[in-house]
Order: C-alpha cells, then sequence, then structure tokens
C-alpha cells in the first residue's frame, strides 16, 4: 500500500534541524524546537507504528519513480517499531540535553547535528534501495562524528579518531559488497535483488559478497573482534550524546544484518555457524571486559559489546523463535541502553565523578531516584519480570531446539557476569558510604526544581517504557512473533514494493 506519510519521521527531524540553525546564538530557542521536533516525531512514529501493524507494509516511491528504478521507502513492521523506539529514545535524549548539555556545546550547533543524526536514524531504517542505506549510514557517521567531538577535549578526539576509522573501514566494505551486488544484479532495489540474487549461478561469489556485508555491518554493530572501537568511543562524550550511541547507533547495524541477512542473502550453514561463533566470542568478551571497569561509561560500553552477541546468536540460529528472541531483546536493549547512559550522566551530576570507587552514598542521600534506577538495572540483567528476562527464555528455547550448547553457555556466562557487575555497580555507587577522602561536587542539588525534572523525567520515561515491556510481554511477543514471521516469508514485502 503506498503511503507518502511514510517519510514524515525523516522530514521532521530535517525541518527541525534547518530552523534550528536560523536560531543558532538562541539557545533556549533551540531546547525548546528540540523538544517540539521529537515530540512531532514520536507522534509521526506512532501513527506509522499503528497504520502499518493494522493495514501491512507500506510504500513511497521517491519522485514517482516506481520501483526497482527509483528510491522506495517501506515501512513494515520491523522497521516501524524502531522508528518508534527511536522517537521514544530521541525525545528523552533531547529534554536531558535542554540541561545536560553545556550552552557552550548548544553554541557548536550540538541540537541541529542531533536532529541530522536523528533524521539519518529514521531514513536508514525505512529505506528499501541498499544504496541509499548506505547514504544514510554516511549522514549517520558524519553527525555523530561531529557530536563526538564537540568540545575539543583529548580524549574526545581521540575516541573520535577510532570511532571515525573504523566507520570508515565498515563503509569501505559495505560499499564493496554494494558494488559487487549492483554488478551481478543490475539492481540497487532491496526487494528485488531479493529475486534476483538465488538466480545468480555462481553462487560462492554471492557467499563473499555476503561476507562483505557481514564484516561491514558487524563493525558498525561492534561484533567481535570488531568492537574495540566502541569501548574506547562511548565514554568521551557527554552522557546525552553517549546514550544516543549506546542506544541506536550500534542498533542500526543490528538492523542491516537482519534486513539483508533475510531479504537479500539465506544463510547457509556455513554463515549459519560463522554468526554463532561470533555471537559467542562477542559475549564472552564484553561480558569479561566489564568485569575490570571502574568507569561507569566503560563499564556500560562493554555491557552494549556483550548484548551485541545475544541478537546476533539469534540470527545465527535462523529460526523463526530465535529470530523472535532476538527481535524482542532488541527493543528491550534500545529503551535500557539509552536509559543507562543518562543515568551515568545524572551520576556525574549527583557526585561529580563516573569512577565507581570514587562514589557512594546516593541511596542516602536520593532514595527516589536510586529507586528509579534500580528498576532500570534490573531489567537490565533480566529479573523476572521485567524486560530482559523475556526474550532470553526464547532464545535458550531455540538454542536447545537447534542443540547450540556453545551459545547457551554464553548467554548464561554472560547473564551472570551481567549479574555481577550491575550488582558491583549498585553496591558502590548507591549502598556503600560516600567516601571520606573525596569531596563530593553535588551539581544536582544546586539546580532548580525545573530543571532537576529535565534531568530525571526522561530516565523516567524509559524506565516507565522498560516496566511496560516487562509487564505486557505479550504484547511485545506479540509485535516480535510478527515480525520474525514478515522477515522469515520475504514474499509479502517483495509483492508491496513491486507490485508482484
Amino acid at each position: 500500500m503506498i503511503d507518502n506519510l511514510i517519510i514524515n519521521t525523516v522530514l521532521i527531524h530535517l525541518f527541525t534541524a534547518i530552523t534550528q540553525l536560523i536560531f543558532w546564538r538562541k539557545t533556549v530557542t533551540q531546547r525548546i524546537l528540540s523538544v517540539a521536533g521529537c515530540f512531532f516525531g514520536l507522534v509521526s512514529a506512532i501513527r506509522l507504528f499503528y497504520k502499518v501493524y493494522n493495514q501491512g507494509i507500506l510504500t513511497m516511491n521517491a519522485a514517482n519513480w516506481d520501483a526497482p528504478f527509483g528510491i522506495v521507502f517501506v515501512a513494515d513492521l520491523f522497521s516501524s517499531t524502531l522508528v518508534l523506539l527511536t522517537a521514544i529514545a530521541g525525545i528523552s535524549v533531547s529534554i536531558f540535553s535542554a540541561t545536560g548539555i553545556g550552552r557552550a556545546r548548544m553554541l557548536y550547533g550540538y541540537f541541529p547535528i542531533f536532529h541530522f543524526l536523528m533524521m539519518g536514524l529514521n531514513g536508514a531504517f525505512l529505506t528499501g534501495d541498499i544504496f541509499n542505506l548506505y547514504v544514510w549510514f554516511e549522514v549517520i557517521i558524519i553527525s555523530s562524528f561531529v557530536l563526538m567531538t564537540l568540545g575539543g577535549r583529548k580524549a574526545q578526539l581521540e575516541g573520535a579518531v577510532k570511532y571515525m576509522a573504523m566507520n570508515i573501514l565498515a563503509s569501505t566494505f559495505f560499499l564493496t559488497g554494494i558494488g559487487i551486488l549492483y554488478g551481478l544484479t543490475g539492481s540497487l532495489n532491496m526487494a528485488s535483488l531479493a529475486l534476483e540474487v538465488p538466480k545468480i549461478s555462481n553462487q560462492a561469489l554471492i557467499n563473499i559478497t555476503a561476507m562483505f556485508f557481514l564484516i561491514g555491518f558487524g563493525i558498525k554493530s561492534a561484533v567481535f573482534p570488531l568492537y574495540f572501537w566502541l569501548p574506547s568511543s562511548y565514554h568521551t562524550p557527554p552522557s546525552a550524546v553517549a546514550a544516543t550511541f549506546g542506544g541506536l547507533l550500534t542498533k542500526v547495524g543490528i538492523y542491516a544484518l537482519f534486513r539483508v541477512f533475510t531479504l537479500i542473502f539465506t544463510p547457509d550453514e556455513f554463515m549459519k555457524g560463522t554468526f554463532i561463533v561470533l555471537a559467542v566470542m562477542t559475549i564472552l568478551t564484553g561480558a569479561f571486559g566489564a568485569l575490570i571497569k571502574d568507569n561507569i561509561r566503560r563499564l556500560f560500553s562493554y555491557l552494549i559489546v556483550c548484548h551485541i552477541g545475544f541478537m546476533i546468536g539469534g540470527l545465527g540460529l535462523y529460526t523463526t523463535l530465535a529470530i523472535t528472541g532476538a527481535i524482542f531483546y532488541l527493543i528491550h536493549d534500545i529503551m535500557v541502553k539509552t536509559n543507562l547512559f543518562l543515568i551515568a550522566g545524572l551520576i556525574r551530576q549527583l557526585r561529580g565523578s563516573m569512577h565507581m570507587g570514587k562514589l557512594g552514598g546516593i541511596y542516602a542521600a536520593y532514595p527516589k531516584i536510586s529507586l528509579l534506577i534500580a528498576v532500570v538495572i534490573f531489567s537490565l540483567v533480566g529479573i523476572p519480570p521485567l524486560s530482559g528476562f523475556w526474550p532470553k527464555i526464547y532464545l535458550f528455547n531455540a538454542s536447545f531446539a537447534s542443540q547450540q550448547w556453545f551459545y547457551v553457555a554464553a548467554i548464561l556466562i554472560g547473564s551472570i557476569v551481567t549479574l555481577y557487575v550491575i550488582a558491583k555497580f549498585w553496591a558502590q555507587v548507591f549502598w556503600k558510604d560516600a567516601c571520606d577522602d573525596e569531596i563530593i561536587v553535588d551539581n544536582f542539588q544546586n539546580l532548580s526544581k525545573f530543571k532537576k525534572g529535565l534531568l530525571v523525567v526522561p530516565i523516567l520515561l524509559m524506565a516507565s517504557v522498560s516496566v511496560y515491556i516487562g509487564l505486557n510481554a505479550e504484547v511485545i511477543i506479540q509485535v516480535s512473533t510478527r515480525i520474525s514471521n514478515e522477515l522469515m516469508e520475504k514474499t509479502p514485502y517483495i509483492q508491496a514494493v513491486l507490485g508482484t
């Protein structure tokens, strides 16, 4: 079904960014415009999700050029769900940024670049053209690089160089794979590629091409052994920026892997085994990396890596049940990881540090805020009945059915280590007494009630979504199952795009 309103979520952030450029020196106006733009983006995302959920796959042909010759935008349940999650994360980060980002960074264009990044994320989720996906990836990379370097501190620049170098490498592999696919099929439309790729007689060349996409998207997703740039980069920018990165940027890579390896390439046994090995190693290296970290954001960065492996393993099992669990985990992970980095920013406001050894006493000073944070970290660990618990059940069941015992062991180890490091985090930051020899810098206490609300309300909003996901798991399971069925059965997608 053709619906030109698919592109609304992209256009809203584009026009918000352009409007903010007009008010370059007026930071208060920029903050208001940012929250308003994110609000309208959220409304548009909810509408899009509702329409797709009830009416099926929607398409839009750019400039009325019919597929496969023109660029097509496609909103199926997978992409519309991610657009909705991006909108929720976006409005939370925007509200937090109103106080959490300093005026100096705002004057260097923080808010316009933030909305260009949101535009790129929505465009990547909605495009139905493989080269257009590359273009949106470049919009994301450029925007995120600018956000990462705002402030110009040495640690930021060092992290940004590592981030940019690895993403340029990823883009090189991605673009090379696109070039080979175009040479083989003469098409860049993903639905058309789904029809043409199986017809290629030289399937060995197709498998090699698939590896280019795996490496390119694997770097962007922070999959072993290509993840090292993430813990070296995500602890350097402000917490509002790190929240956007931690919750959304790696998930674009995960989305691309699921889209390409269900629609265009059908993994053979070797490719499935490769995904499982990568998943196991990603879980283990991320978990053991988190064990030795004392900096809160470095700890959270390694947990991002660890839990990426849970989703990659679901793709490696390549069953409807496994992909259902992986999609459920993706939904949960976007909300929790975004919130974790916002919490890290709040802790810095409360105590002036992110080193756990220098922290303590937050529960005694701020019990209500501490209990709110407890809900988030319990969701991360997967304490029943919160959101992190349910997808693991599906991944365990799928692993047992496929007899992938190493993956089962990796999930268990990753979950136990996550529980341990989060318990350590809670004990050192919240329960223990504040260190007597450390000067407590409590910036939060000196803020007005309104500014305090701007820091706490986004965390409360995302925690509420996480609680909803956990307590209404049957709804999320229903959505995840429908997404899994759509990914495994590509015919409706092809018919919606090509009309055949």
